[in-house]
């Protein structure tokens, strides 16, 4: 007899059930017979829709596909010149390569606006903030005094 048989053995002695166990079989689940009605295969972008919503996914997703797709919202030439750098708050924030890209833009702003609120409605964006370059900083560590930084001791 082997070590596991003797083990089983020792564990039917100790619990003194020696009656066998019935097979459980699962219950017939409605319309899980083949052939019948709602068993035809559904597309997989239906399902992944129905998942997402289920996981309320739909509104990061649809934030990605803008920023992915900017260069359709506002133009080749406006997305050649401009990076979105992210939606937070519901408020859409645009890097322009130039304070005149970015005057030119908050011009366009209602026309960007509306077709985004068109084609991504689950986005979330309710503005669009436009940022020219990063300009430098002349305050260094957590004290500064107010002024025109270094340029303020010439003459």
């Amino acid at each position: 007899m082997s070590e596991a048989s003797r083990l089983y053995q020792h564990f039917r002695e100790i619990f003194g059930d020696d009656r066998p166990r019935p097979r459980r079989t699962p219950a017939p689940r409605p319309g899980g017979e083949p052939f019948t009605p709602g068993r035809d295969p559904k597309p997989l972008g239906d399902a992944i829709d129905l998942l997402s919503g289920e996981l309320g996914w739909g509104g990061p997703l649809s934030q990605h596909d803008l920023i992915a797709n900017w260069a359709a919202v506002a133009g080749e030439e406006n997305a050649r010149h401009t990076e979105p750098i992210g939606i937070e708050g519901g408020v859409l924030q645009v890097r322009c390569e130039s304070t005149a890209w970015a005057t030119q833009l908050r011009l366009m702003r209602t026309d960007l606006l509306t077709r985004i609120l068109r084609e991504y409605p689950d986005a979330g964006v309710e503005t669009i903030r436009f940022q020219g370059p990063d300009a430098p900083t002349w305050k260094r560590g957590p004290r500064s005094v107010p002024g025109r930084g270094p340029r303020d001791t010439y003459g």
